[in-house]
């Protein structure tokens, strides 16, 4: 069957508990939600027939939805219950992915990124209620109240009233400007919702937390992670972005669907080296086990006689829900069973429950491998599952299979649920494109010669974006993206679609200009094609108008 990307992967998979696409949230009471402790005692270890089980549920997740590679670490009581890799490395290629084989984890970054400011704040280096302006002066929203009122805290919750994804493209796919760039480049982000009042994800404010890092801590990012975090926990199978990789390197190889059907491998590691503090680390189960036990256990670092990385208050502090998530339906009637009673967004974390228990979890997105990382504090129990395609259904159904395996329960088909949800997002994506399809006019033609479309076209906060004649008509490039290259494609009227030269992204647009009353292109607008495109392709937020004209003021 054709499978979803990324942006519908995680879509249809967390629209039953926090979905990152959710645009509001209803303002909630700031009450404590209570968990029943009364429930069955956790089951037994498990058994070599159970993990078969397991075993085999995950070689028929694979099957379903075309993954090649997938790594479980399963985490009890500070012990590692069982970790291991399923699949190759790379597709077509016999080395097998194994419990050291490392990923990208993309945004499971982000809980790093917290710990790390918590770290500094029992340092006493800053206080996560500090104004972000008090240790980056120069910081700037485009909202005067928002600059003024924004604390470190607000950085890590998805809660500033920047939309979903904005500003996004001012890394993604990969951008050359640096993590400061992208920061000052905030203040012409538009804000499209009340500060504080709607959750809204983004990783633009990530980086902004990774500079304050740097600056309370005097030390980079990299170092910081290095030095604070993964030597004391031993993570030497953890890396910095792709550009930290060796030759060498026991690495899984990311797959994405080109042009929504055909799987091929990523031909180069994506690096985010410019927010890194969003999404930049690589690592491997076995590492983000010693992970899951130091969350599980406080902060405290696991047989090191008591040594913390942070303190048990920090570790509250992490966990306490900031951003309420309105609850939805399940994607489809089968996933019923893992809509939880409460949704929300802590430091760098959701927050939700399963089975009368509180979960404590993240996902991660990355062109050609998705992640999640999923902890039961007060059972002590943590999965992570890597993976090395774009299908968030596969870690779903992973991660609720393993839960359940450490709960004792059964009865749950998770494979035909998320069979079944993915199934669905790819029918409504099918029935869009037809309506756009109907609503076409396929006779009519462009307004004006195509040279009279060819331009520099700017937006204030991505910059220049360039539409010029090349080989085969009317090409765009965005100036500081590289791979977003593409051919324009008459569609009606002045309407073209782009279609990128990079079929891996999935991400062809439709772009539309507008123009005044003398013929001459006022505004051009974007938006993408197909509902499946990941929503960090935020096209439609882009205001681009001719430099000419912006230099005269129209």
């Amino acid at each position: 069957m054709r499978i979803a990307p990324l942006a519908v992967a995680l879509a249809l998979t967390l629209a039953v508990a926090s979905p990152l696409h959710a645009q509001q949230a209803e303002r909630a009471v700031s009450k404590p939600f209570l968990i029943d402790d009364t429930r069955a005692p956790l089951a037994a270890p498990l058994d070599p027939a159970r993990l078969a089980r397991f075993d085999a549920f995950v070689e028929a997740v694979q099957k379903q939805f075309q993954v090649p590679g997938v790594a479980v670490a399963i985490v009890k009581d500070g012990q590692v219950v069982m970790e291991r890799g399923y699949g190759v490395r790379e597709l077509g290629k016999p080395a097998k992915v194994d419990a050291h084989t490392m990923f990208a984890i993309a945004s499971n970054t982000k809980a790093f990124t917290a710990a790390a400011l918590n770290m500094l704040q029992d340092d006493g280096k800053l206080k996560t209620t500090d104004r972000v302006i008090d240790h980056l002066p120069w910081f700037r929203m485009s909202d005067p109240y928002v600059t003024r009122e924004m604390r470190i805290r607000d950085l890590l919750a998805h809660r500033s009233g920047l939309s979903l994804g904005a500003g996004d493209l001012l890394y993604w796919p990969t951008t050359t400007y640096s993590t400061r760039e992208v920061a000052e480049r905030l203040k012409d982000v538009p804000l499209t919702g009340g500060f504080r009042e709607q959750y809204a994800y983004d990783n633009i404010l990530f980086g902004v937390a990774q500079l304050v890092i740097e600056q309370a801590s005097g030390m980079s990012y990299k170092q910081f992670l290095q030095t604070r975090i993964w030597q004391p926990l031993g993570m030497t199978e953890t890396r910095y972005n792709s550009d930290d990789l060796k030759p060498g390197d026991n690495v899984a190889v990311g797959n994405a669907l080109y042009d929504f059907k055909d799987l091929r491998p990523i031909p180069s590691p994506t690096s985010w080296r410019n927010v890194s503090g969003a999404g930049g680390i690589y690592s491997s189960v076995h590492d983000l086990a010693k992970w899951m036990n130091l969350q599980l256990a406080g902060g405290e670092i696991p047989g090191s006689g008591g040594k913390r990385l942070f303190s048990q208050a920090r570790q509250r502090e992490m966990w306490t829900m900031l951003t309420p998530i309105p609850v939805g339906k399940p994607a489809v009637p089968e996933l019923a069973p893992a809509v939880p009673n409460f949704s929300g967004y802590a430091q760098g974390w959701f927050l939700s429950d399963y089975a009368g228990h509180r979960l404590v979890w993240h996902t991660g997105g990355w062109p050609g491998q998705v992640s999640r990382l999923t902890l039961l504090p007060d059972a002590r129990v943590g999965v992570v599952v890597l993976t090395s395609a774009e299908v968030g259904a596969a870690f779903n159904a992973i991660t609720y299979e393993a839960l359940d395996m450490m709960l004792g329960q059964d009865g749950h088909d998770w494979l035909r649920g998320y069979a079944a949800a993915q199934a669905k997002a790819q029918g409504n994506a099918d029935a869009d494109w037809q309506k756009h399809v109907a609503a076409r006019d396929a006779a009519s033609t462009p307004s004006l010669p195509l040279a009279k479309y060819a331009a520099t076209y700017r937006d204030p906060w991505y910059g220049d974006v360039i539409i010029r004649q090349g080989k085969n008509g009317l090409e765009m490039q965005f100036s500081k993206t590289a791979e977003l290259l593409g051919d324009l494609e008459h569609w009606q009227h002045d309407t073209f679609i782009v279609r990128w030269r990079d079929r891996g992204l999935n991400a062809d647009a439709f772009v539309n200009f507008a123009l005044d009353p003398d013929g001459r292109v006022r505004e051009l607008r974007m938006e993408p094609v197909s509902p499946l495109t990941d929503f960090s392709f935020d096209f439609q937020d882009l205001r681009l108008v001719p430099v000419d004209a912006e230099s005269a003021g129209h």
